[in-house]
């Protein structure tokens, strides 16, 4: 049982000699107390030197680790001073303050970053302690004026983890009821499990007053009970007076004082250190199997990312060299895989990336551009109009000319350029996407990184500029050659045919198909009548439905979509919602939805707005547009009305034009993605896979490129020390035997933490002199006695569980009991 303690010394040091922050909470004991209670004096006490800085204010400003380990000799050891001890404890004292100012300045700031210091002696039990800061109230000097808070932060930093024992320290001398210790103990240890009181200058109390209610365990109750110690006055400080000294004189003051006599086998200093080592030793052995469990949950966790670094050698080319062509075959895996789609840990779930992005580009972004290329159908029919009047000249002409036909159709092929070059612009986009998402696993050598990218994009870059010249070579193709002799035009006769019935009907026949289905809001509709929430949207080549959800069961209301345009709607400065919205009126101020002029509808991005305006244009409805005259030109409606002929000619050129380009963009549509598939992403695929390395290696010093960056040695490093502690650390609790003896923690007592404690009078006053019966101690005492009476207030006694164990712990010794032999009282006849 005595080897627990050292082995988590040994547990402590693994972690800290190598500066490692692990997750875990080793069992220890912090001492808590506000300023000048004593808490140094007490730790003195257990060493029997003078060895803790001293003076006024704030002098403890960073967390002391004290492990006191039994030995032959007597002499201090720092973590941060490895091999040098210390036998001169003045040294000790000074190197504790040097130390501090090192990390804190001398500007009385604190720090959290721990002090180890290990003290052998043959005076000490096996025990280690965390002297923490004194609480103040009030920042004095240059302090920093939040002192407080700070100080309480770093309190419970310790004290909150449910593996620390807290040695809560109050004067005698002031109100127990407002001890800060006893406050904070409180606030983390509600039940008392882990809270140990000790009371300090009992010496110092006012003449006529003591402390036995709080030693004997009935005001203000802590299940582990309390226990006083006299420390050294200034005055004995000062005048260097020898620890074992006062140690006698403490002793020889409990058995003097007629209060505390009856107790003084468990009062003072020796008695606090043997029952803090055995409540250490005994809470060490209750928590050591789940810190096993945790070290074992971190090391599986740490051997997966350890895996690599094991047999790493930062200066061996041959491993290098390795690590090299390892990461380019990576790199062509991951970047067949992310455009192909047959899977990879790479995999995006938060949006379309590589492959699935280049086919929403092909198959979805190409025809929309395309679409939103068409322009105006009343444009469209004015240039087909002055292009007939210009080709028949002042001649009257009786039959459509075909050179009409062929100017128009030229003029929309031209305009295909635009679309089909930014789709190859959106490729090449996602495709530096791509690269630079397979070269993450590059970045621990960022040079190898960045040549890496930098040849794969230039590359890619060169096949881009191929690829549009190829691209724009089919665009001249389709202009230099019209054939109207395809299967799929429609020809004269049958333009004519349409446009007839085009005139007896009043209307173009479409067909009800559908052109687009998504999610839209309804953005000028309030809460309250089912608006600013997303419903799903059917557009049809007639009229345009929404649906409460995608199941299409619940339908909220369709559209006709005769007459109607098109109008964008700016959002006002105002405005809390950055949505893009768009809108459907009806030129002639009619309403369109219920009492509503316009239909204003929403989409998260600008793209997906100008997806659904081209759905629109497909379907017929058209954006607002200003009328123009130019140089007193004639509108085209009155050009239309007064020459039935030519308007029966624009209607057939119009008809011929429009199954032309349907050939045109067919074909286009078809083309386009497999000249950048071919010419750009194949052969970017193959590029990588067979000239990459040759290009790497012809690019520079290879040792140069495969140097680490300093992130990733130091990740490297700190990884490594983590394995090695946790694995040490397992080694060391491998080798402890779990069947220790222990004495049962103290049942639980009546927690009444009330002010009208301290109104409860003394259960057995003190006798003026003469031999006196012992006062029964409460049983959450340390001293394992009977239960006491009920107090005179008529409070009922706690109730006292059956459990087994008298609550304190045995103590060492050779006499009967193991207690100290009973204080010799003095007698009257």
């Amino acid at each position: 049982m005595d080897n627990l303690i050292p082995i988590v010394n040994k547990l402590q040091d693994a972690f800290t000699s190598l500066g490692v922050h692990m997750q875990l909470d080793l069992p220890q004991i912090a001492v808590v107390g506000g300023q000048s209670a004593g808490k140094s004096s007490v730790l003195e006490n257990f060493v029997g030197k003078d060895f803790l800085p001293r003076g006024s204010g704030i002098v403890t400003r960073r967390p002391l680790i004290l492990q006191l380990i039994h030995g032959v000799t007597e002499y201090g050891e720092f973590l941060h001073c490895k091999g040098k001890k210390f036998a001169n404890f003045d040294e000790i004292r000074k190197e504790i303050e040097d130390e501090t100012d090192r990390v804190t300045g001398s500007n009385k700031g604190i720090s959290n970053i721990p002090i180890n210091l290990r003290v052998y002696s043959p005076h000490v039990l096996n025990l280690t302690l965390i002297d923490l800061p004194g609480l103040t109230k009030v920042a004095i000097g240059d302090q920093p004026v939040d002192i407080e808070q700070q100080i309480k932060q770093m309190i419970f930093q310790f004290i909150r983890k449910e593996t620390c024992l807290i040695l809560a320290v109050t004067p005698a001398n002031t109100d127990l009821a407002n001890s800060d210790a006893l406050k904070l103990a409180k606030e983390v240890d509600p039940q008392g499990v882990r809270t140990i009181g000790v009371i300090t200058k009992l010496d110092l109390m006012d003449e006529g007053t003591d402390a036995r209610d709080i030693l004997e365990n009935k005001l203000l109750p802590l299940r582990r009970g309390y226990i006083g110690v006299v420390n050294r006055s200034q005055k004995d400080i000062e005048g260097r007076k020898d620890i074992h000294q006062a140690l006698a004189a403490e002793r020889k003051f409990f058995l003097s004082h007629a209060s505390y006599r009856h107790m003084a086998d468990r009062l003072g200093t020796p008695y606090l250190q043997r029952v803090l080592n055995q409540q250490l030793t005994n809470h060490i052995r209750d928590t050591l199997p789940g810190l096993r469990d945790k070290l074992q949950k971190q090391m599986l966790t740490l051997e997966k990312e350890v895996e690599e670094f094991k047999h790493f050698q930062p200066g061996d080319a041959s491993i290098k060299t390795k690590a090299m062509l390892q990461m380019i075959q990576q790199l062509q895996s991951d970047f067949e895989r992310t455009i192909e789609g047959s899977g990879s840990a790479l995999v995006n779930t938060n949006e379309l990336s590589g492959g699935a992005k280049i086919n929403r580009i092909f198959h979805e972004r190409l025809r929309f551009e395309i679409v939103k290329m068409a322009c105006d159908e009343k444009e469209l029919r004015r240039e087909i109009s002055f292009a007939i009047r210009n080709i028949h000249g002042i001649r009257v002409g009786l039959f459509t000319p075909d050179m009409a036909f062929e100017a128009i159709v030229k003029r929309q092929i031209a305009l295909l350029k635009e679309p089909v070059i930014k789709c190859v612009d959106l490729v090449v986009q996602e495709l530096s996407v791509v690269v630079r998402m397979c070269t993450a696993k590059m970045g621990r050598y960022p040079r190898l990184r960045e040549e890496t990218e930098r040849i794969i994009t230039t590359h890619v870059r060169q096949r881009e500029h191929s690829c549009k010249e190829q691209i724009l070579l089919l665009i001249d193709f389709e202009l230099a050659y019209m054939n109207t002799n395809h299967e799929d035009f429609i020809g004269f006769a049958n333009a004519q045919n349409k446009s007839e019935n085009a005139n007896k009907t009043g209307t173009r026949q479409l067909g009800n198909q559908v052109i687009r289905k998504g999610h839209m809001v309804i953005q000028n509709l309030g809460i309250m009548k089912g608006g600013s929430r997303p419903y799903w949207f059917v557009l049809t080549s007639e009229s345009i439905s929404w649906y409460k959800d995608e199941d299409e069961k619940e339908k909220k209301f369709m559209l006709p979509l005769d007459g109607l345009k098109l109008r964008d709607i700016e959002q006002g400065f105002m405005s809390m919602s950055r949505r893009v919205t768009f809108a459907l009126f009806s030129p002639d101020g009619r309403n369109v939805y219920k009492d509503y002029k316009q239909l204003e509808l929403s989409c998260e991005t600008v793209e997906d707005v100008e997806s659904w305006k081209a759905s629109f244009l497909r379907a017929g409805v058209y954006p607002e547009k200003q009328e123009t005259q130019e140089n007193g030109d004639e509108s085209t409606s009155e050009e239309s009305s007064s020459d039935p002929q030519l308007e029966r000619q624009v209607e057939t050129i119009r008809n011929l034009v429009d199954s032309y380009m349907k050939i045109v963009t067919k074909t286009t549509r078809d083309m386009v993605p497999k000249a950048i598939m071919m010419l750009i992403i194949n052969n970017a695929k193959d590029f990588i896979n067979g000239e990459l390395l040759a290009h790497l290696y012809a690019s520079g010093d290879q040792a140069q490129m495969m140097e680490e960056s300093a992130e990733s040695a130091t990740r490297r490093e700190e990884m490594l020390r983590m394995y090695r502690a946790c694995k040490d650390a397992l080694q060391i609790i491998g080798d402890v035997s779990m069947a220790t003896v222990s004495s049962p923690l103290p049942p639980p007592v009546k927690n009444d933490w009330l002010p009208s404690g301290l109104d409860n009078p003394r259960l057995s006053p003190p006798s003026p002199g003469g031999p006196r019966k012992p006062a029964p101690t409460a049983q959450g005492s340390l001293g394992g006695r009977n239960p006491p009476l009920p107090p005179a207030t008529g409070r009922p006694a706690p109730a006292i569980p059956n459990r087994p164990g008298g609550g304190a712990p045995p103590l060492p010794g050779g006499r009967p009991g193991g207690a100290l032999p009973p204080p010799m009282l003095p007698s009257r006849r």
